[in-house]
């Protein structure tokens, strides 16, 4: 039996290690997909003007940002994406929530309760554009909301008298006297179906003080872009996906604080 010579078995060996070296870098070039891995591992940054908003004394020594605002990498980018994925929900298609274009501070979270309330109360601060629902523990669910002009009308505690899904709009009176296009919806017309357009979304909780209805609502909308913001109209808005999440978590009778 004839063997290599030395020097071509060296070859045939470099060669060899160098063939399976190729292989599997080659393996795991095509496993990766690298718009992903970027997209993944690009560096989040605080805004610290959105967070050190002081609630302390006057002259009381800033110790530093209130709230827990997201820093380096987003380790936790394909929860997000399967949490604001598109969703079919009471025959209804809810779109997909471009969550990377919202602040990062507005996600569905949970964090640190801020508040000390009874575990099951939920607290919107409508100075931050936040509603928490207060967990054991000390913890709280807290979702990104923004707010119209009905969302600054009332403040106090109060109760979610009732739930419902996918609702019906009825505007008020005051909002048809300003847009009477709107009173093909009005009380006596049985208001606007549900759907996608509704301005309630695919949830409503409502809001009773001492048996009476408030006229406050959190409510659910398409609007993504206004998480966050003071808005024309409205009361309390969450995007469709996180006020389902949090329908679902809140019991009928629960208690609300809105400050």
């Amino acid at each position: 039996m004839s063997s290599l010579p030395a020097l071509s078995r060296r070859q045939f060996l470099r060669t060899s290690g160098l063939a399976i070296a190729s292989a599997g870098l080659a393996g795991c070039t095509s496993s990766m997909n690298t718009d992903r891995f970027r997209e993944q591992t690009m560096p989040v940054y605080r805004n610290p003007a959105l967070e050190s908003r002081w609630t302390g004394p006057p002259g009381g020594i800033f110790e530093g940002p209130v709230g827990e605002g997201p820093i380096g990498l987003p380790p936790q980018d394909a929860y997000y994406a399967e949490i604001y994925a598109a969703r079919e929900d009471g025959g209804f298609l809810i779109p997909e929530v471009p969550f990377r274009q919202i602040d990062p501070r507005f996600y569905r979270q949970e964090v640190g309760d801020p508040f000390g309330e009874a575990p099951g109360t939920i607290v919107v601060d409508t100075a931050d554009r936040y509603l928490y629902l207060v967990q054991p523990g000390g913890r709280a669910m807290r979702y990104g909301v923004g707010l119209g002009r009905e969302g600054f009308a009332w403040s106090g505690r109060g109760l979610i008298q009732w739930k419902q899904k996918w609702p019906k709009w009825t505007p008020p009176n005051e909002m048809i006297a300003r847009q009477p296009v709107l009173a093909k919806y009005s009380a006596d017309n049985g208001g606007m179906p549900p759907g996608l357009d509704n301005p309630l979304g695919s949830r409503a909780l409502y809001i009773f003080q001492n048996g009476q209805d408030t006229l406050y609502r959190v409510h659910g909308t398409p609007e993504w872009q206004s998480i966050g913001k003071a808005v024309s109209s409205g009361c309390v808005r969450m995007v469709n996906q996180d006020v389902i999440d949090l329908y679902d978590r809140v019991r009928n009778k629960a208690p609300i604080l809105v400050i």
